[in-house]
């Protein structure tokens, strides 16, 4: 199964007070380049949606062998991002997996496990990670017959409407811990995150 990653890295960053999100430290690497090379560790070819060509967070991929792809009404909502990512991916793609940037809790082996999931129930449309507990999050994997609906797409509510279109063709695949519903926006999150990876490593 072609499978494409499209990775959300052009919002604007606004509850960081002044900083970056996306370039935070993971793992020795911007966050952005991190999650990118999870991508391409599972298996998957990466389109990173960015601000613009010459972005920080487009320098933080330079040596990175994915897409880079402007998306410059990023401000307008996440519609604008999906639509863009949708529009660039590869001809043949059978699945598109979503992925917001600013979740370093996910690894390649979470991604690996919702395209695992998409190989072994071919009449699943959507399959999306879920928490330990069941709860629904990121990454989210559509099949190609939903392209068109996500290319329709307005406004910043991301493809919440396509899931609840299907709900009835989506599998859930449960994660360890809460990774799936994880996003760190604001300096808080990520010095919680940071103390958790510390403790883990103690």
């Amino acid at each position: 199964m072609q499978t494409a990653l499209i990775l959300l890295a052009a919002g604007s960053s606004t509850r960081m007070r002044g900083a970056d999100k996306l370039l935070q430290d993971v793992g020795g690497m911007a966050c952005v380049k991190a999650m990118a090379l999870r991508g391409l560790a599972a298996g998957m070819q990466v389109i990173v949606t960015l601000p613009a060509r010459d972005h920080p967070r487009a320098v933080a991929l330079a040596e990175t062998p994915v897409l880079r792809l402007p998306v410059p009404e990023a401000d307008q909502g996440m519609a604008q991002s999906l639509r863009a990512g949708i529009a660039a991916l590869p001809d043949g793609t059978e699945a598109a997996m979503i992925l917001p940037a600013d979740m370093p809790g996910l690894e390649a082996d979470d991604l690996r496990a919702v395209i695992d999931e998409a190989r072994t129930h071919p009449e699943a449309l959507i399959v999306q990670a879920a928490t330990e507990d069941g709860t629904p999050g990121h990454p989210v994997l559509f099949r190609a017959p939903l392209f068109a609906e996500i290319s329709a797409l307005t406004g910043d509510t991301g493809a919440r409407e396509v899931i609840a279109r299907h709900s009835e063709h989506r599998r859930l695949v449960k994660r360890p811990g809460s990774a799936a519903r994880l996003d760190l926006d604001t300096p808080e999150d990520w010095a919680a995150w940071r103390a958790g990876q510390a403790a883990r490593r103690d």
